[in-house]
């Protein structure tokens, strides 16, 4: 028998502080896409996408539209949305006899669904790219077109906004299942550190303008002609 200590048995133990924690497994796997979807693979996407256009090797603006950040926060965001909707059909229509606290949950949680397949779907209306750096050199984002302009402030501000959904939902979902106390200050020191990224990045004024870091700081190019969209967004 494995001498488990005092503190051991306090994270162990669930939050109501009972004895006896049980969960079906839909339930548990459910928990567990959901956070690695919208707890982790969807915010490192939205921080690579926010401060990793311009890094040191990126030799800019002598060499322009590196696309590491690109691929990268893609890549996130199609796995994020992946492992997110894979959590939704384990959860579909599991909700028969749902306590208040549950109803919460699903009323937030579909909020945030839907928001998360939003941005999918705006992320295909982008538009067309353009640019120097292009095959043509009209485009919506080089030109910065009405429509670019839409997508750019439902995509970044829409994003940016579901996040606290996000938390809300995961809360309700741990108090719900009476999720062993680890979890909670897992998952709760796991968003510290990125809240703590965040500022560091944005302090050192590493959000730079996508439109800078894809064809630079000449005033030549349209876009450069009105304020960078998003906040606290810079311009070298």
């Amino acid at each position: 028998m494995v001498d488990i200590s005092e503190w051991g048995r306090w994270l162990l133990s669930p939050l109501s502080g009972a004895s006896h924690h049980e969960i079906a497994p839909w339930a548990y796997w459910h928990a567990r896409m959901m956070v690695m979807g919208w707890g982790v693979l969807l915010p490192l996407g939205m921080i690579v996408a926010r401060f990793f256009k311009i890094v040191r090797a990126s030799d800019w603006p002598a060499t322009l539209d590196r696309k590491f950040w690109w691929h990268a926060h893609l890549t996130f965001q199609i796995a994020g949305i992946g492992v997110m909707t894979l959590g939704l059909l384990l959860a579909y229509g599991r909700g028969e006899g749902a306590s208040e606290l549950a109803r919460l949950h699903h009323l937030v949680g579909w909020t945030v669904v839907l928001m998360g397949w939003s941005q999918v779907l705006g992320g295909l209306l982008r538009g067309t790219k353009g640019g120097p750096t292009g095959t043509t050199i009209r485009g919506d984002h080089y030109d910065m077109t009405l429509r670019r302009v839409v997508f750019e402030y439902l995509h970044k501000f829409g994003g940016w906004a579901t996040l606290p959904l996000v938390v809300v939902t995961t809360t309700i979902g741990l108090v719900m299942v009476d999720a062993p106390r680890w979890m909670p200050l897992l998952i709760g020191g796991w968003w510290g550190g990125l809240a703590l990224a965040f500022v560091l990045l944005q302090r050192q004024g590493c959000c730079i303008d996508t439109y800078q870091a894809i064809w630079g700081p000449e005033p030549v190019h349209p876009g450069n002609a009105r304020m960078p969209i998003g906040w606290r967004v810079t311009r070298r």
